[in-house]
């Protein structure tokens, strides 16, 4: 290679590569919109791929289908996402195929002829091709975004990381089982490199997963850790198939037990208590704690704007004072009246000093009242 050409790579890998300064500068989880379903055509590769594969005149069949998923959109019930994927004849996937995710489904040699009955029976009304046989696809599957013509992040980024997989999964024995594709744009060029890996969890269920900026060092650990134990790389995880972007910031992405991320709420915590019930314990003792304080912060309004609640500072010595009260109007009279009590519910604070006082000019106008009443009737 002429130096030109080295000093050209050098400064690609410099600027769109994996050293380039953006790296790590965004926030990876929730990046993924909601989607259920993932429909991969097979069709030339990445160097034939214009910027929009979709949309291009020069590609009839990517241009058929995509129309024909659009013309349907108010048909289709499953959100359904679209991407081109290489194909290339005496491969595993040729021109044509179509991959369906996480039906685990190809059909071979779609057709722009096809497009519409294809579209009509598979993707609207949820049956099988009546004009393909179906095949069952096995194993796990990465498509690394590599569409350089769209941008150049992805293309210089994701060829290195198509040839990193392949390697690895060699050296590990799972030629077989790994089926590493590069595919068009996915969203989210600033995270190259990007990639999905579908992959079954231990129940057999089949997720897809998101990662970003994913580096050639990164790739043993996805093999070993994803794929082999159904972990997800928590700081390169984007988010995932059936998880809005919302739900994708609150999505555990440590474990796949059911090949599906855990929810915050089922944790376990070091110690070993579920998140859940240590959440429940401390709502219980937040709960006591509140019912400790809640006159703090409440209030009764009585009538007239008038309150007669007692305040909360003052609960212990009011309580106090109220059995002071008791017993020395218990040792007065032998018993207290209707008038007396709700008199004591309302004055909880008063001193006992004032009661008595109180108590004593009641008294007094009463006595009078009698007296005035005694003179007039016999004035009359």
């Amino acid at each position: 290679m002429a130096s030109d050409d080295l000093s050209t790579l050098s400064a690609d890998e410099e600027k769109y590569g994996f050293q380039r300064p953006e790296m790590f500068q965004s926030k990876l989880a929730g990046t993924v919109d909601a989607y259920d379903r993932h429909v991969f055509l097979c069709y030339k590769s990445p160097e034939a791929w214009p910027a929009r594969v979709e949309g291009s005149e020069s590609d009839p069949l990517p241009k058929f289908l995509s129309s024909a998923f659009k013309a349907r959109k108010n048909d289709i019930s499953v959100k359904t996402k679209l991407t081109i994927c290489e194909g290339r004849d005496g491969t595993d996937f040729s021109d044509g195929d179509v991959l369906i995710f996480p039906d685990m489904i190809k059909y071979r040699g779609l057709k722009e002829s096809d497009v519409d009955s294809f579209v009509d029976d598979v993707i609207v009304n949820d049956k099988p091709w009546a004009s393909g046989a179906q095949e069952v696809l096995t194993g796990s599957h990465v498509f690394v975004c590599a569409h350089g013509s769209r941008d150049r992040r992805c293309g210089v980024c994701g060829p290195v990381l198509i040839d990193k997989f392949i390697e690895e999964a060699e050296l590990r024995g799972l030629k077989n089982q790994v089926f590493v594709s590069p595919c068009s744009h996915i969203g989210g060029h600033k995270y190259a490199g990007n990639l999905i890996i579908y992959s079954p969890g231990v129940d057999g269920k089949i997720t897809g997963h998101w990662y970003g900026y994913v580096a050639p060092d990164d790739v043993p650990e996805l093999l070993d850790e994803h794929i082999g134990k159904g972990e997800i790389v928590e700081r390169l995880w984007r988010g995932q198939m059936g998880v809005s972007a919302d739900e994708g910031e609150k999505t555990n992405d440590r474990k796949l037990p059911n090949g599906e991320g855990e929810k915050l709420n089922d944790l376990k915590l070091p110690n070993g208590e579920d998140t859940q019930k240590s959440k429940e314990k401390h709502q219980e003792n937040g709960t006591q704690i509140q019912n400790k304080n809640e006159n703090f912060a409440g209030c009764c309004q009585g009538a007239n704007g008038v309150s007669c609640c007692r305040d909360g500072s003052l609960e212990q010595n009011s309580g106090i004072e109220e059995k002071k009260l008791k017993e020395t109007t218990e040792s007065s009279s032998g018993k207290k009246n209707a008038l007396g009590s709700k008199l004591t519910s309302c004055i909880g604070n008063w001193e006992q000093s004032d009661v008595l006082a109180a108590v004593a000019v009641v008294g007094a106008v009463a006595t009078v009242g009698v007296a005035v009443y005694s003179f007039y009737r016999r004035s009359g």
